[in-house]
């Protein structure tokens, strides 16, 4: 079978967060060890495995995340990924849904080659700071909040756009205040560099130190910054070492996630 590594929102290679994605030509998936261990072998932040479903149901593929460690909930940059191959392979027109476990999710590609996704708005739940986070951290919070379960992070708003970028955490003490990890936030210095709100993600407890682009974090970045900016459309930064842009439109319970795919590497799975 055919396996490829895009790199996803971004519109160009060796930037963005890399995923891998599997086309399988079966009716459904393998068993979770095998997925597991495809995973484990690209050792990318998520691969995505999809089947197609009957015609006539609610949803067209069914979809799967895996990190090199375990399977996850939901996964914003590896759909992107996955709706990018449909589509630039002429495999899928249009809209296309998505059956995971977070739900129904959709992807809808434009003619200037980005693709939007719609994924259930994460609820945030005002929280206190943890005893340990801000050593862990290295940055004293202003606040947290914790996230969705399908999110599973806390997300800790810090002072400003400089205080993210200079953050060097204790990984392994950050483990221990989420449960899956910590989304640390601060607006944008100058928004006229091209975004509002900048964010970096530490995903521990699923075998990933910092994640390069998260777009399920953009469900909560979302609102977060929706409320506070007094505007529902925005665009966020994810300022990993890869970097990438994430455009957030905040609708009601539902939030839009819009960026671009690029696919770099295409083989056969051998084995």
């Amino acid at each position: 079978m055919r396996i490829r590594i895009v790199d996803a929102f971004t519109d160009r290679p060796f930037a963005g967060n890399q995923a891998g994605v599997q086309l399988l030509d079966t009716e459904e998936f393998p068993d979770d060890t095998r997925l597991q261990r495809i995973a484990a072998e690209l050792n990318l932040s998520e691969t995505a495995f999809a089947h197609r479903l009957p015609a006539g149901g609610e949803a067209d593929w069914a979809l799967r995340w895996f990190t090199p460690a375990t399977e996850v909930d939901m996964c914003g940059h590896a759909t992107l990924a996955t709706a990018h191959v449909l589509h630039t392979t002429g495999t899928a027109t249009g809209t296309v849904r998505f059956a995971a476990r977070c739900g129904i999710l959709t992807a809808t590609a434009h003619q200037d080659g980005s693709v939007t996704l719609d994924f259930p708005t994460s609820e945030l739940v005002p929280a206190a700071v943890p005893d340990g986070v801000a050593d862990a951290l290295g940055a004293e919070p202003l606040g947290a909040y914790d996230t969705s379960p399908h999110v599973g992070d806390l997300l800790i708003e810090l002072a400003d756009e400089k205080t993210v970028r200079a953050l060097d955490p204790d990984i392994p003490a950050l483990a221990r205040h989420s449960r899956r990890g910590v989304i640390a936030t601060a607006a944008a210095e100058d928004p006229a560099n091209g975004y509002d709100y900048l964010s970096r993600c530490f995903f521990p407890n699923v075998g990933i130190d910092e994640d390069p682009v998260t777009g399920s974090a953009h469900t909560a970045l979302a609102p977060f910054w929706s409320a506070r900016l007094g505007r529902d459309d925005l665009t966020g930064l994810q300022a990993s070492a890869r970097g990438g842009f994430v455009r957030t439109s905040l609708r009601g319970d539902r939030t839009l996630l819009t960026g671009r795919a690029v696919t770099v590497i295409e083989g056969d799975l051998l084995v």
